[in-house]
């Protein structure tokens, strides 16, 4: 019983609770002006910068800089998102200075959540994804206008001065690590060739250095021997063909000069006998040495295949140093500058009161119905029928009868407000 079922029964209930539904309309009224005067505006500003791919074709100068523009800007973004880089912000823009009983930490973890890094994938080529990115956004949030720009804008910088640090750091560290290979390469080479050198030099190698070479010196030295020999027999037929009749002194002339040549030839061809000894012993003992001159020249072959690699590695990271460092590689660019937001993302302070003005309304008449719900009395003949199915004969009015002790305070308060 005691339903709303018409508008007069609306309205009945509004006369009997007004003072209630009054005093919920103020209170909350001046509760939700309140609130709205204590509301504080949010601004946001974003930058938006795009990745601008390197001036040259990365088949023609290929960059050293490993690894997709996704993972190294996640990097970055976690470097931007650190601690250490959201405190210097918060001390460079004074951020947070008028909440003096938050904490640093407090501090840092507000700023890290009113910061927003996003980027756009660029579209893919086929079905895979390299992992490049066309845009990259940094929104911030402030308390007000020019604070959100600005803390978008130094975002943004730091953003850009990370990725071009990280790109020339790992060029250069790239160029520097090839640069050391190259030259421990290059000390190798030259203390083998010194070895190599060395080993020849002991075992009086030429530079052709081979059994056959020796074996053509034996020969060679065979023919001067077979010379010698006959020159020799030569000079010997010669003596014993001197003429015995001639005078003594002429034939001890000639035997003399005979006798000479035999002992020039005789120690020529000694010489010569000596030298092919001593290229024999070594060709007896050269295919050990030939297995160690080759193992020698297996090294240097294949320090200078390592060489090569190396020194078109240095070339190529030499040419992604230059490219880094004149600023022609891939870099950030500013597509869109952060702006002085016009107008705050919170709803206005009026509308605010608004809105808690007529959820005021509405909160006091439902606790008016509610009252009614908790006291289901019969006022009506209507509701009599209603609720009953009886029609009351009759209705009798509410009436105020004032006693004699009514009427009595009521003269005592005209006579005290005569006598005031």
């Amino acid at each position: 019983m005691g339903t709303i079922y018409s508008l007069g029964d609306f309205l009945d209930m509004t006369w009997r609770r007004r003072w209630l539904i009054i005093m919920v309309i103020l209170l909350g009224s001046i509760l939700s002006l309140f609130i709205a005067l204590k509301q504080t505006h949010l601004y946001h500003s974003y930058e938006v910068m795009q990745i601008e791919q390197p001036t040259v074709s990365g088949e023609m100068a290929p960059s050293t800089v490993d690894g997709s523009a996704a993972r190294r800007f996640q990097l970055i973004e976690q470097q931007v998102m650190a601690r250490s880089n959201l405190i210097d912000v918060i001390e460079k823009f004074n951020i947070y200075s008028d909440a003096p009983d938050l904490k640093m930490s407090e501090k840092v973890d507000l700023l890290r959540r009113s910061i927003e890094i996003t980027s756009v994938a660029a579209v893919r080529e086929g079905f895979g994804d390299d992992g490049t990115i066309s845009i990259l956004t940094i929104r911030a949030e402030m308390e007000s206008a020019e604070l959100a720009q600005a803390v978008a804008h130094e975002f943004a910088d730091r953003t850009r001065a990370l990725s071009a640090a990280q790109r020339k750091q790992q060029t250069a560290e790239t160029l520097a690590f090839f640069e050391r290979q190259e030259r421990d390469i290059l000390r190798q080479i030259s203390e083998l060739e010194s070895e190599i050198e060395a080993f020849r030099t002991a075992h009086e190698l030429t530079s052709a250095g081979g059994v056959d070479f020796k074996l053509a010196e034996v020969a060679s030295l065979n023919e001067s021997i077979l010379e010698m020999d006959s020159a020799i027999i030569a000079a010997e037929l010669a003596r014993a063909q001197i003429d015995r009749s001639d005078r003594a002194s002429t034939i001890a002339r000639t035997e003399q000069e005979i006798d000479g040549r035999l002992a020039t030839l005789t120690s020529q061809r000694d010489l010569l006998v000596q030298r092919r000894q001593a290229l024999l012993e070594t060709v007896q003992t050269s295919p050990e040495i030939e297995r160690e001159l080759a193992n020698l020249d297996r090294q240097m072959e294949k320090l200078q295949s390592q060489y090569d690699v190396i020194s078109t590695r240095r070339t190529e990271a030499q040419v992604g140093f230059s490219l880094e460092e004149a600023a022609q590689g891939e870099r950030l660019i500013t597509l869109e500058e952060a702006q002085v937001p016009d107008y705050p993302i919170t709803a206005s302070r009026k509308n605010r009161a608004i809105m808690g003005g007529v959820a005021s309304v509405l909160a006091a008449f439902a606790l008016a119905w509610l009252m009614e719900l908790r006291n289901p009395v019969i006022r009506t003949a209507r509701q009599m029928e209603r609720e009953t199915g009886v029609i009351p004969v009759v209705s009798i009015p509410t009436m105020e009868i004032k006693t004699p002790t009514d009427h009595k305070s009521g003269r005592n308060a005209r006579a005290a407000a005569r006598t005031g």
